[in-house]
């Protein structure tokens, strides 16, 4: 049997507080002003916002989305889809609107509901006494519709809560940080390729890269993240180092400031976010979908996912999905293929759950989309060419990556569980790469010049991973007299092997952004991939979240102590080079405060430890290791609920080394990049089938304390001053079934240097699309379309001193069968 638990207790929502909620300090006092509504909530009726689908699936967001609990078992509600319910309604009435036409009856005992085929109408009726509970035992009780997720929130595209690691999954009013936790529905109804295409829907990340380049690189609050400090699961350094396609994901979860306390050190250090992405488990109702698409130009993508759950009380699930893509896609004569597989199975009993994954994920890109490098004589950015444009025709890259990973739970009482989890990752890496260094060249040919000119060879840059990452802990709650606690202690251990080989040519060609040279041919030998550098990062935490005054008042405290372990090697000899131990403790407190139970006042203060940098080929002190350092967030800030609308007003500071190289090209921590900002967001339901998700952040990045005061002062390289998001997805009255979407996307002008002599404009980009739910030969079917870079916006994203060409106008099709 499954139940279909109610959601937690929320503010009503006016009419004209969803529209005028353009100012958090605003939505704040009308929530004070709103208190008396709130005792009239359980006896009206509720905002109730239930797309078409699997009826199962509708029934339990029915019981998020209301008080009631409903109880029935998977062949009752087999085969069946509910229409899409919206509006204002009481509970019951909501209930007889999904039910219409099933032929299903049910009865009621107070908030408890008991679904039956009409054959068995009487039994029902004995069952849903009070005694009901004990009789339909075994029960699973589910937190949201995919097992121990949290809830889709109003509209679906975004859940009530997350992962946090060691401090477990947190409602994002019960958090003490700065949470978006994305949904699959609306990777799905976006036409999500990758990981950066769901991240930039709030406006405090942004992509560093643009799609069909060698890699993706994220900034969330104006630090950079790359793609191997993406978690999954909880665990680094298991994902693509590159990009990590969507089909593989269930949800991804971002947390914005640094996350030492919740899941260990990143490997690479990031300190102003991080992302968790969460694999995909098979759902109580079976699943057989297929997904055709096709992206400009001539991009074709083939999908299947299929779930299944079997066994005593669908105790055992397996989840598969296997994707094959071929064809040109962003840049004039490029290739993007993709061919992955991924694996889920889990296991869910009384006490223990256990879930393994495999994902074996292979990529070819051709003519990829590069960065290119600036001469520092340059001034002002030449135009940017169109974005089919690659600088490099030639290029080519061809990764394998290699996954398994498991994890279980087990709970010892109702009140202490124990986990552990565990990983390994091997990825391969084969570059034919391009180099603007051309040796005995003058200094202004090293890279372009103001007028795009630049100087190019091949070479071939070949790189390997392993990786092992694993973590283990233990959560108690219990009660100190009025206090409430859940104590955490957690380890974790991930060891990193990184090897390369970077094999030099020697025939340099001239030529220009707007009427790029092929590359030359490569040198005569292509090397090995030979240990470059291994590193163990090591960890113990422990953490007590304590409840005070019926958990109005939540205080987190905690510390990690964290051990930094790398040693560099030469390629050529295998001779250690250099190399640190270092360790150090990272203490975290938060506080949340609820006057109200739909009002969240909250403040955090997080300090990390992230490894040195190992210093790239560019630079004098090429492959030095440089020491780790320490980075200080202080954030605090305001979540109010409105039941269909949830709003937040954060302020915040992030103060770290700043790396940049001096007048000789060494690269060190020279001096600080202190990032201060505040970020205002809104997301939920409008209206019924009107989905918003509204962001703005405003950033001051500055550089302090630099050596010899050289730069001081200035604006950090690379971060906007002010980021705009604004997201609609309309249910269209006329035509049952059609939902159109857009989405803008500004963002203010950077500079490429720390000097501020060089600086990309801001930019706005349009994004349209639409969608169609129908049935086809009895199989539900979903159309979608959608525009990116609707307009064919010209522009520049940076990367560190880097500067890469945006995708331009790019067309996406697809059709999904349920069968």
């Amino acid at each position: 049997m499954t139940i279909a638990r109610p959601r937690r207790a929320q503010a009503p929502t006016a009419y004209i507080a969803r529209i005028g909620m353009t100012s958090l300090a605003l939505s704040l006092a009308l929530a004070f002003g709103m208190a008396p509504e709130v005792a009239r909530a359980q006896e009206n009726p509720v905002r109730v916002s239930i797309p078409s689908q699997p009826l199962g699936d509708a029934l339990l967001q029915l019981g998020e989305q209301t008080p009631l609990q409903i109880f029935f078992s998977q062949n009752v509600v087999a085969g069946l889809t509910a229409h899409n319910v919206a509006g204002n309604l009481p509970p019951e009435e909501a209930l007889q609107q999904l039910l219409q036409g099933t032929g299903i009856e049910y009865a009621r005992s107070g908030d408890n509901i008991t679904l039956t085929s009409p054959q068995s109408v009487a039994t029902a009726t004995a069952t849903a006494t009070a005694t009901a509970t004990a009789q339909l035992a075994p029960v699973m009780i589910k937190g949201g519709i995919l097992g121990d997720l949290s809830a889709p929130y109003a509209g679906g595209q975004l859940a009530t809560g997350g992962s946090l690691g060691l401090l477990g999954a947190e409602d994002i009013m019960d958090s003490p940080f700065s949470t978006v936790n994305y949904t699959s529905e609306l990777l799905y109804d976006q036409q999500a390729r990758t990981l950066a295409d769901v991240v930039v829907n709030d406006a405090s990340v942004r992509t560093l890269t643009s799609t069909g380049g060698f890699g993706e690189d994220f900034q969330i609050r104006g630090f950079p993240v790359g793609s191997g400090d993406v978690s999954v699961n909880g665990l680094y350094g298991l994902v693509s180092s590159s990009r990590v396609p969507v089909q593989i994901l269930e949800r991804v979860e971002v947390l914005k400031g640094p996350g030492t306390l919740m899941r260990g050190i990143p490997p690479n250090g990031s300190v102003g976010g991080s992302i968790n992405v969460v694999t995909k488990r098979a759902d109580d109702e079976p699943l057989t979908r297929v997904t055709g698409s096709y992206a400009s130009e001539k991009n074709l993508t083939a999908q299947v996912d299929l779930g299944r759950r079997f066994g005593e009380d669908n105790a055992w699930g397996v989840r598969f999905n296997g994707v094959v893509r071929g064809g040109e896609a962003t840049t004039r004569d490029g290739e993007q293929k993709l061919g992955m597989a991924a694996l889920g199975v889990d296991y869910r009993g009384d006490r223990l759950r256990w879930s393994m994954d495999a994902i074996h994920q292979e990529d070819v890109l051709e003519n990829i989309r590069s960065q290119l490098g600036f001469d520092k004589s340059v001034t002002e950015l030449p135009d940017p060419p169109d974005g089919r444009t690659n600088f490099y025709p030639g290029t080519r890259l061809t990764q394998r990556d290699s996954t398994i990973m498991s994890r279980l739970e087990y709970d010892f009482t109702d009140n202490v569980t124990a986990h552990i989890g565990m990983g390994y990752r091997e990825g391969n890496n084969r570059q034919i790469f391009p180099v603007n260094v051309v040796p005995g060249s003058p200094p202004n040919r090293q890279s372009a010049d103001a007028d795009g000119n630049f100087s190019v060879m091949t070479t071939y840059y070949d790189s390997y991973s392993k990786t092992f990452s694993s973590d283990a802990g233990l959560t108690a709650d219990f009660d100190t007299g009025i206090v409430g606690h859940r104590v955490a202690l957690g380890l974790t251990y991930m060891d990193q092997e990184l090897g390369n080989a970077y094999s030099a040519g020697t025939i340099d060609v001239p030529s220009n952004i707007y009427n790029p040279t092929p590359l030359p041919p490569g040198p005569a030998e292509r090397l090995s991939p030979k240990r470059a550098s291994q590193s163990t990062l090591t960890s113990y935490a422990v953490s007590d979240t304590l409840s005070f005054a019926d958990d109005r008042v939540l205080l987190t405290l905690g510390a990690r102590h964290q051990t930094v372990d790398v040693n560099s090697y030469s390629t050529s000899t295998g001779a250690r080079t250099s190399g640190y131990r270092a360790s150090a403790v990272s203490p975290v407190a938060g506080i949340v405060f609820k006057p109200l139970d739909y009002v969240s006042i909250y403040g955090n203060f997080t300090q990390g430890l992230t490894r040195g940098t190992i210093v790239g080929q560019s630079y004098a002190n090429q492959g030095e290791v440089l020491d780790p350092y320490k980075s200080k967030q202080y954030e605090t800030g305001v979540k109010v609920d409105w039941g269909d609308i949830t709003t937040t007003l954060a302020f915040w500071q992030i103060a770290r080394p700043a790396g940049q190289e001096d007048d000789n090209n060494v690269y060190g921590y020279f001096g600080e990049q202190r990032n201060r900002g505040v970020e205002l967001t809104a997301f939920g339901e409008l209206l019924p089938g009107l989905r918003l998700m509204a962001s703005a952040a405003y950033t001051q990045g500055k550089l302090t304390k630099t050596q010899d005061g050289i730069n001081e002062g200035n604006r950090a390289p690379g971060v906007p001053t002010s980021t705009y998001n604004l997201g609609l997805d309309w249910d269209t009255p006329w035509v049952e079934g059609l939902s159109l979407n857009g989405r803008v996307l500004r963002t203010s002008s950077v500079y490429l240097n720390n000097t501020n002599s060089l600086r990309l404009p801001g930019l706005t980009r349009f994004d349209v699309g639409a969608r169609y739910r129908t049935k086809f030969a009895g199989k539900s079917v979903v159309i979608r379309a959608n525009i990116e870079n609707l307009t064919d916006k010209r522009y520049w994203l940076a990367s560190n001193s880097f500067a890469t060409n945006g995708a331009g106008r790019t067309y996406m099709l697809s059709a999904s069968v349920n069968f």
